[in-house]
């Protein structure tokens, strides 16, 4: 078993994320990417739907245990070059050429959150588990990437969770359009194979249909990015 890998269930490439708590860092980031690569290369699949293996968490964002002491031990060019790989997988899901669906079966925090925003859909366990931007709280801002993306998933919702860290139930996330539907995790699975098997798209269509879509957010990753990320990265400690 690895960190991420994948099944085929008809022509839905059905994506496990393996690494306990799920958060972000070098490794991770390589091998959910490679999964990717392999998914679009070597499968005919036309849907992708990401769960976790853990029982509680979907994905606590970026591994901070590991990244503030890589900036302590190698300088501000650590923290720069793990927002910029984090940037281009966030990018690489948000135009990915496939619909793209998040299976929220449990807590979804910080990046992880940010994470879910990039997808096309999200379904979330109603039961138990909560969706939350605690940013505010661990003092570390966002880049103008991931406001664009955020903004694009929950446009009446993101300025309040951003300023105030609260923490949203599946049935508040449905209420205002940030998921499709909350399920209890009993049925969360079935929803969602169900949603994703309906929607065997063209890739090519769809993939031209996002870079256009997308156009605006793409224009902030690519132009916006860089130059926040090198000011965030040389002061990344002072957030700690």
């Amino acid at each position: 078993m690895g960190i991420v890998d994948y099944t085929l269930d008809d022509h839905v490439a059905i994506v496990t994320m393996n690494s306990k708590d799920n958060r972000f860092n070098l490794t991770f980031l390589k091998a959910f990417m490679d999964v990717l690569d392999k998914i679009e290369n070597e499968t005919n699949a036309s849907a992708i739907v990401v769960w976790s293996a853990h029982e509680k968490i979907w994905s606590n964002g970026i591994d901070l245990d590991w990244l503030f002491p890589a900036v302590e031990n190698e300088g501000p060019e650590a923290a720069k070059k793990f927002f910029t790989e984090l940037m281009g997988f966030l990018r690489r899901i948000l135009t990915y050429p496939m619909i793209t669906i998040a299976a929220i079966n449990g807590h979804t925090f910080a990046g992880g959150a940010l994470l879910a925003c990039a997808f096309d859909f999200r379904f979330m366990r109603s039961d138990r588990g909560f969706f939350c931007l605690p940013e505010i709280d661990l003092k570390i801002p966002f880049l103008p990437g991931m406001d664009a993306i955020m903004k694009k998933a929950m446009p009446t919702k993101y300025l309040e969770m951003q300023f105030t860290g609260a923490r949203l139930t599946a049935q508040e996330c449905e209420k205002h359009g940030i998921v499709r539907k909350a399920c209890h995790l009993d049925s969360l699975m079935d929803e969602t194979l169900a949603f994703a098997k309906s929607m065997n798209k063209d890739r090519k269509a769809l993939e031209t249909m996002k870079l256009t879509t997308f156009t605006e957010i793409l224009k902030i990753l690519n132009e916006a990015d860089p130059g926040h990320i090198e000011k965030m990265s040389a002061n990344f400690l002072s957030y700690k």
